[in-house]
């Protein structure tokens, strides 16, 4: 079986200010991981980078959060008097 190896250019570049401490840590969990500096530093910011995208786009609901929105979708309250208004003003003002 053949393995085909995708190659991505890489141009862009990050640089970062950081203390002696922070790059000695740094370089030994890089060594740890038997990689370079640069591929740990990059894997790892990705990961967070990702995982900080992903924690924002969810919504995260308690169980009970959870039942009240359930509740509220299955059985939902009857329109009260202004949202009865506020739908006719609308149907009115877009002609529908």
């Amino acid at each position: 079986m053949s393995e085909t190896t995708h190659t991505v250019e890489k141009t862009a570049r990050l640089e970062a200010r950081l203390t002696d401490e922070q790059k000695a840590l740094f370089q030994h969990a890089a060594d740890l991981s038997r990689c370079s500096l640069t591929e740990f530093v990059v894997r790892s910011v990705q990961e967070v980078a990702a995982r900080t995208i992903r924690e924002h786009d969810v919504l995260t609901l308690s169980g009970r959060d959870r039942e009240v929105f359930v509740e509220a979708l299955l059985k939902p309250n009857p329109p009260n008097k202004r949202l009865r208004q506020a739908a006719r003003r609308y149907q009115r003002l877009c002609g529908v």
